[in-house]
């Protein structure tokens, strides 16, 4: 499978800093965790696949940029740690591990509390991808969220809000359409970070075609765009990546822009399955090509060719065999008289 990846991130309109991190590595068979040099280039996916992190910190003043810091630079140092090779092959092994990478990080940003009092209070969500092949893992806590996007198909959520809204919405005691507009919408009930409970991340797979974006942001983006608008861009712009990441937090900044606002994506340029519909697309076309003519067939060609040649040859069959018929069918009319 071939990809493109990008990633960016704005501090928004009113905020003097930015609690939302990032990172991502678009081959991680290599320990580089940047963003590639040109967002518009196609490249291969490798075996050990590649990875898209955001995690919005919470807690004010600094504190919320050490908590997503921390969740970030965890995620890349499990997966450095990692033989990847071996968990790509089993999709029970990779959700134990991508769970177990939230849990560690939580344990982390907690450790951090204890020995620094001043980060007193912090914590951050957190949702990250892995893509290996033609599937996508997510794996997230809190309210940053995940999309799927394709021009043929639309738009759709591919993770689930931790938040009191959703639970409303769950538990049928809120209209859905409602939610965006709840005076609590940005009440959260998991995070990274939380000593009253620890962290719960959920998982998803999605199996993923050729023209597929995927959409990871913090609520920066969600939470000040609704995803009419979110569709409306990335349909504007599907055609460049890069633009459409630009794009994006341009309509986060429009909205108002009162949060951080961060945004990942990753488009799949080509798949496997499409190659594989191709070759039997192609396979198909060769084999009508070169069908076989059925026996039956054959037989009333030959008989056709026969007659024709009779006719040819010796025309006065064909009357005598007319005569015959118009006697035969002139008897039966008698007889129905």
């Amino acid at each position: 499978m071939r990809i493109k990846l990008t990633a960016g991130t704005n501090v928004g309109c009113i905020r003097t800093n930015n609690e939302d991190n990032f990172i991502t590595n678009v081959d991680l068979s290599r320990p580089d965790w940047f963003l590639p040099k040109d967002p518009s280039e196609a490249v291969n996916l490798c075996d050990e696949g590649c990875a898209l992190v955001v995690a919005d910190g919470m807690g004010g003043l600094n504190a919320g940029e050490v908590a997503s810091a921390i969740a970030v630079e965890h995620v890349k140092q499990e997966f450095l740690d990692a033989n990847l090779k071996k968990i790509v092959k089993s999709e029970k092994d990779v959700e134990k591990f991508m769970t177990e990478i939230v849990t560690k990080a939580d344990t982390e940003i907690k450790k951090r509390v204890e020995e620094d009092p001043t980060t007193k209070g912090m914590g951050t969500t957190l949702i990250f991808t892995w893509v290996i092949g033609n599937k996508a893992y997510l794996s997230w806590c809190g309210d940053s969220r995940g999309y799927i996007f394709n021009p043929a198909s639309g738009l759709r959520r591919i993770s689930k809000d931790h938040s009191y809204v959703q639970e409303l919405v769950d538990a049928g005691k809120l209209d859905a359409e409602l939610a965006f507009d709840h005076p609590n919408s940005n009440i959260i009930t998991r995070c990274l970070g939380d000593f009253k409970d620890k962290a719960h991340p959920d998982f998803n797979i999605i199996t993923l075609k050729k023209g597929d974006r995927i959409l990871l942001c913090s609520d920066g983006l969600c939470g000040v765009c609704r995803d009419e608008e979110i569709i409306e861009t990335m349909d504007s712009y599907h055609e460049d990546i890069e633009e459409c990441k630009k794009e994006l937090i341009n309509a986060a900044l429009n909205a108002g822009g009162y949060d951080n606002v961060t945004v990942a994506l990753l488009e799949v340029v080509e798949d496997d399955s499409t190659t594989e519909i191709n070759d039997t697309c192609e396979i198909n076309a060769k084999k009508r090509k070169t069908k076989k003519i059925p026996f039956r067939t054959i037989i009333i060609i030959l008989i056709a060719l026969a007659m024709i040649v009779l006719f040819l040859t010796r025309p006065e069959w064909f009357g005598n065999i007319q005569d015959s018929i118009t006697d035969l069918f002139h008897k039966d009319s008698t007889n129905l008289n």
